[in-house]
């Protein structure tokens, strides 16, 4: 049907197809290569296949564990044809991805029933400096707005004065309120302003920006958890989310990042951001696998729209189809 409002929104799977084009031409491309035509399933065509996963940034343990399984069903008669193989393969994969525990409305934001109730519901966005963190904060408070909830931003990188104004900006695009102090101030004083005026105005969500920390100075990450703390305080439960924002160009290294922040601030899922900029796109499955997070959220682009909800099966199939 020919829509009377300019070209049809590109779906999910096409919208991600788009983002992991890197990925899928280096992995479909070598995968296509290794199990196209009448090869035997033998042992050199499995190690093939494992120096490919392994050059996707699948990560080393992952890639041995489905590798292992698939041995046993080779040893075992039971995949003996390429086209099987590469159907075990996908199966396997999308096993890894959907493993994570996931709280869902059914909506795409990832707010089981239960915490939906809570109000407002707190949201921390953590992650190290250049990831897109303000960037994947202001496409979030887009996709809320447009599901109908009343946001709030909390300024709460008082580090950095152009943190503050670039979250002004996308609060602007928004149309919704922002809480700041003057640079410098104690991030823990703004979290504890921003509930408050979500608590008086009946808003729905709390979205809080926090400094861009390097996972590795405790101190910061120690300033983190008293901003947890006072948010508790305020709502009991909160912060409800811990979301960290992964730069998916950073390979195995934004593995070791989500595990030191998994460790210290109680992360509860994953963005990941510039898929479209690499080739290492495997890592979502390493980080699944390693550190058992779910993907909530991938950003596929630049525009206010380019946040996507994450689906083990569409990013499955957007890799090898």
């Amino acid at each position: 049907m020919i829509s009377l409002f300019g070209p049809p929104e590109p779906t999910l799977l096409e919208r991600l197809k788009e983002s992991v084009t890197k990925t899928r031409t280096e992995l479909a491309a070598q995968v296509e290569q290794i199990l196209t035509g009448n090869r035997p399933v033998d042992p050199e065509l499995l190690k093939h296949l494992e120096t490919a996963l392994l050059s996707a940034d699948i990560g080393v343990r992952t890639t041995k564990e489905v590798l292992a399984t698939l041995r046993q069903q080779v040893n075992e008669h039971k995949l003996t044809e390429t086209a099987e193989l590469k159907k075990e393969l996908k199966r396997q994969i999308v096993k890894i991805l959907q493993a994570p525990a996931t709280h869902s409305d059914g909506n795409g934001t990832g707010i089981s029933p239960e915490m939906a109730k809570v109000a407002p519901r707190v949201i921390f966005v953590v992650g190290v400096n250049g990831t897109g963190k303000t960037t994947t904060i202001g496409k979030l408070t887009n996709r809320l707005k447009k599901e109908g909830a009343s946001v709030v931003l909390c300024a709460a990188d008082t580090f950095r004065a152009a943190a503050i104004e670039q979250l002004e900006v996308w609060a602007h695009r928004s149309g919704v309120e922002v809480i700041k102090q003057k640079p410098g101030a104690d991030p823990s004083a703004v979290v504890f302003d921003a509930i408050s005026s979500a608590r008086a105005h009946s808003s729905d969500v709390v979205i809080v920006d926090t400094a861009g920390r390097l996972h590795t100075k405790s101190n910061l990450m120690a300033e983190l958890d008293k901003m947890k703390r006072t948010a508790a305080k305020i709502v009991p439960g909160a912060p409800h989310d811990v979301l960290l924002v992964l730069d998916a160009t950073t390979g195995q290294n934004g593995l070791n990042q989500a595990r030191e922040f998994w460790s210290h601030a109680g992360v509860t899922g994953i963005v990941l951001t510039k898929l479209d900029g690499t080739a290492k796109g495997g890592i979502v499955i390493a980080i699944a696998r390693e550190l058992n997070l779910p993907i909530r959220f991938v950003g596929t682009g630049e525009k206010i729209d380019d946040l996507v909800p994450f689906d083990a099966q569409t990013y499955v199939n957007s890799l090898f189809d």
